[in-house]
Parts: C-alpha cells; structure tokens; sequence
C-alpha cells in the first residue's frame, strides 16, 4: 500500500466528517495536510493573519451549524492565532484547530534554544475545552477522535490537536479511519419523556411564564420549535446577547435585548421560567434580583446540552440534559392542543409588553430626526435594514458602534447577529463577517464598526476581494476610542461632562487617533470604497456599495460627541456590578 504523508491523514478525517471549508495561513511545516485538503477538494480560506482564521471558523460554525476549522504552523502562528482561540471558546463556538509543532525531540519538554518553540499544547490548554500534542504519527487517530469527541461533547468551544512537522510531512503506511459515529456521539441528547410531561404541566398551569434562551437554540438550530413552544403558551421570550434574534423580533412575543429596563420588568413578573441553552451569565445579571425575580419566587425549568450548565448562576427546580431543538420540539408536542391557563392575562400582558416596545422604539428613533453633517449615528442601523435584503448577517464589532448597530437594527430571521457578545473584542468583526460571507456564499454581509476597531485588521479586506467574500464594511469614524474616553470624562470632569456633553481636548488621556481614510484604503485593495459625512448621502452611499457586487468599505463620519453617547451606556455599566440580590 502506497505511503501518504501524516498530515494527509488529518484531512481525511476531516472529509469523513463533512468538513468543506478550513481557515489559514498555509506554511511549510504543515504542507502534508493542507496539500490533502487541496487534492479533497476542501476549500482553503486564507486569511492574512491567524486570529482571523479563528475568527473566521468561529462565525462559519454559528451560522451554518457545523464544525468550524482553523489552522496555524508553529511558533509565530500559534502565537498569532491565541486572541482568535480565546474569543472563540468564550463565544462558544465549534472550532478545531489543528497546529503544527517543532520535532518531538527538541518541543516536548522545550530543549532550550529551540527555534519557534513554546508549549503551545500547554497554552492553549490553559484557554480551549481540550488540547494535547501527538508525540508520533501512531498517536494521531487516538488524539483526533479524542479532540473531535470533546468538540461535539457538551458546550461548544475550542479543541486543539498539536502535530509536529516531521509527523505532517513525514511517510508513513496508512492508518484506518473510523466513521464519526464511531468515536463520538452523532445523536442529539434526547430528554427523558417524564421531564418534558413534568415542564409543560408546569408551564401550562403558571400564571405569568416566560422563556428565556441563549446559544444552545443557536447551535441546536432551534428556532422552529421555539416559535411552536412560544406561540402555544403566549409566553414572552427574552434572549441572551449572543442569542438575539432566536425568535424572530416581528414577534409580538419577543422581547429584544435593547429593551434592557423590559427585559427587567418581564423578569421580574414572570412565575415560572423556561431557560434552554444559556448558563445566564453575567450579560444576563446572573439570574439574580433585583433584575430578575427572586428564585424562591420563581419555578425555574433549565434545558442545557452541558449538565454542568444546569444550576450554574442561578437555581433549577427542573433541571434536564437535552439538546435544545430535540427538547423544544418534545414541549411544543407535549403542549399541542393544550389551552394554557390565565390566557387572557396572558394576553394581556403581551400587549402591555409591545406598547412598552413601541414606546421605546419611537425615543430611539428621535434620533433620526437629526440630519446634520456629519452623521448622528443612530442613522447607520436603520439604513442597513432598510437596505440590505432581509436575513442579511449584520456583524456588530465592539464599542460604541455595536451599541449603536444593536439599538436601530431589527432583528427579523434568527442566527444572522453576530458579534463578540462575550468577550468584546474590538476588530473581530473584520473576519466574522468574511467568515460569515463564506457561510452564506454570493448574499451580502453587513458589518458596521468603528475606525479604532477597523484598525486591528484593516488587511482582511484584501482577503474578502481575493476569496470573492461580498462584504459591505460601514466604519463609524469618529478618530477616537469612544467608549473609553466617555467613561474618562466622567471620571475626570463629571459635572462639567454632564453640562457640556464633551471636555477640552486637553482634558482626557491619549483617547484621540488621527484620521484614516479607508476608503482609500479599500480602493488600494480592489474594494469599492466611498466616504459619506452626510445623513442624506448615507443611503445612496450604501446602495452603491451593494451594487458593485463585491466587497466595500463606506468610511461614514460621525458626530463624535453623539457618538460616544449611546444608549444604554448605564446599563451596560451597571452591568459590571454584582446584583446584590
């Protein structure tokens, strides 16, 4: 039997699970995998740095449900790739990330004096839900089956497979290859039927219920049956960040999560509680008054694919391991035909709830009322629904221009709001949303972000016209680190940041940054690039960007002190407080 490479090896198990797209920079020291991943006819994305490829795989898994694959060669590219593998598993998404490593003889323990070398196994350890380092080729299988076994196992996260270069590319016979089903589990966790006879008898009978849901919809792609499950008990659904959109927010049920002070209220009215694929985290207050209701007050049924999810923040009185879709659509069948109890409060409380939606939503958009040069930002969100094809994925990257983003945009089809919701991690979004384009091939991407968070990665807008990625990137340019330098003035100059809205140039620490024309920077790339200073522009500026067919940048310039003062900034903040109930 012929010889192949190591590293071939890898690739065919990564065919034998579907895997079609893997994100990387290629390098010598792994050229026997990534030369199978050719011939396999997977497709390489290229990236011009190693945390986009992470960022890359991580949105890619989101959106379409499958494993997410990044690659990086020893050394210097593990080094690179860190930020991306951190973000990723703290956003909880699906990535494999295979490295290559130096000889087993000088990197395992480090011999001293080894070029490119560190425990890269042992870092990332430190960060990802599993990584070990192959010490030859007969340990590859072992460590593949065990590294993809812990990637579908439980929460999403980051797994790690280090191999070392002389395994990728060296001669060896053929090893066998398992089927998927073999090594890990290829069936969702299925709950017990007494459980979900226990939760709709529960629900059904509550006065005032309410679910809540976070990624674990988003993974199990269950938004089908938490319509069905919502709709039978006219029950409020609120959302984790990362989670928004999972009932599509034209529901009159659906609570979006910039209505932070209703989220709070229907929290706190709420009997009884349906929590599936969330750990309620600290972007959910813990779970703890005085933002939600007490526990002792409120009957809590928790669904998580995790057991050790289940409890974590805040206490189950019904606690069931299920995968979310399977267990969702157990409910809706398990509430079919069922009249729920108090449905008239029900109802009426669910009107009382799109009133206070729709008394937010008209304070909000006052601010479109303002047409001045340059742009209030307020105008970026609702031009891009306007404008974009519904179930466009709109990338909201961090600070100030996601607050914006998140605040004026309407969420409508689920899983297409992606962002940083757990690490908020500026610069991301430049490769999430190429990612994102490499998901949803030839539709639109809509990535609206700010000039210092443009800045991390401004290079990856020459990977999107290489690799045909149909990004539109809106940089909300106000030459300075926005959010930070608001909550400078306010420890610097309080009173005086209050009565005038902005301090003296002189009067905050290095918070500005001098100009960057991107849109000349996304023509030197072969983008479409235009700059937009006027409201009234913006709309035509974003119809041409559309129009070109292929990736662009919009260089909008915004009004710098409206700017920095986005709505709920003061929740965002009291966030950070430990809830004292």
């Amino acid at each position: 039997m012929a010889k192949i490479r190591g590293g071939e090896w890898l690739a065919r198990m990564l065919h034998a699970e579907g895997v079609e797209k893997v994100f990387g920079i290629i390098d010598g020291t792994y050229f026997g995998f990534y030369e199978a991943l050719n011939r396999l006819g997977i497709d390489i994305v290229t990236p011009r740095h190693e945390t986009c490829a992470a960022h890359m795989a991580g949105a890619y898994a989101r959106l379409t449900g499958r494993l997410g694959v990044c690659m990086a060669s020893n050394g210097p590219g593990v080094a690179n790739l860190l930020p991306g593998l951190v973000v990723e598993q703290a956003e909880g998404n699906r990535v494999l990330a295979i490295t290559s490593a130096r000889r087993p003889q000088i990197m395992y323990p480090d011999r001293g004096g080894a070029y490119q070398c560190f425990d890269q196994a042992g870092v990332i350890g430190r960060i990802a839900k599993w990584s070990a380092a192959a010490s030859s080729y007969d340990r590859v299988p072992e460590l593949a089956r065990k590294a993809l076994r812990a990637c579908w196992d439980g929460r999403p996260g980051v797994v790690h497979l280090d191999v070392p270069e002389t395994v990728m590319n060296g001669s060896f016979e053929p090893l066998p290859h398992w089927a998927p089903n073999q090594y890990r589990r290829t069936e969702p966790l299925t709950p017990r039927p007494d459980q979900v006879a226990q939760a709709a008898d529960r629900l059904l009978a509550a006065a005032a219920p309410m679910i809540h849901v976070g990624s674990g919809v988003v993974h199990a792609q269950a938004f089908d049956a938490l319509a069905a499950v919502a709709d039978a008990l006219h029950a409020p659904v609120t959302t984790s960040w990362a989670a928004r959109g999972a009932l599509p927010e034209t529901s009159a049920l659906a609570i979006p999560m910039p209505h932070v002070e209703l989220n709070h209220r229907v929290r706190n009215e709420a009997d009884t509680v349906l929590v599936v694929g969330s750990r309620i985290g600290e972007t959910d207050w813990w779970g703890k008054p005085p933002y939600w209701r007490h526990a002792s007050e409120q009957y809590t049924v928790q669904v998580d694919v995790d057991a050790e999810m289940l409890g974590l923040n805040k206490p189950a009185d019904l606690a069931i391991q299920a995968d979310a879709r399977v267990f969702l659509e157990a409910l809706a069948q398990a509430l079919a035909g069922r009249t729920p109890a108090h449905l008239d409060q029900r109802r009426q409380r669910a009107a009382t709830y799109a009133k206070a939606r729709a008394d937010d939503r008209a304070r909000w958009d006052q601010a479109l009322q303002n047409l001045a040069a340059p742009v209030h930002p307020a105008h970026i969100g609702t031009a891009c629904d306007e404008l974009f094809p519904p179930g466009t994925v709109l990338v909201a990257d961090g600070g100030n221009a996601a607050v914006w983003a998140m605040f004026h945009h309407q969420a409508v089809v689920p899983n297409r709001v992606l962002s940083t919701f757990k690490f908020g991690m500026l610069g991301a979004g430049m490769a999430q949303a190429i990612g994102a384009a490499h998901a949803r091939p030839g539709e639109p991407v809509c990535c609206i972000i700010g000039d210092g968070a443009f800045g991390f990665h401004p290079q990856e807008v020459e990977t999107a016209v290489r690799t045909r990625a149909r990004v539109v990137w809106i940089v909300l340019a106000d030459k300075q680190w926005g959010m930070v330098k608001m909550n400078q003035q306010f420890m610097l100059r309080p009173f005086k940041t209050m009565l005038f809205k902005k301090l003296d140039d002189d009067e905050t620490i290095k918070a500005d940054l001098h100009e960057i024309r991107f849109d000349e920077l996304a023509r030197s790339m072969g983008a479409h690039g235009e700059r937009v200073s006027d409201p009234q522009a913006l709309r035509a500026a974003i119809a041409r960007a559309l129009d070109s067919g292929g990736p662009a940048v919009i260089h909008v310039d915004v009004d710098p002190v409206k700017h920095m003062w986005a709505p709920g900034l003061l929740h965002f903040k009291k966030m950070h407080e430990e809830p004292k109930g």
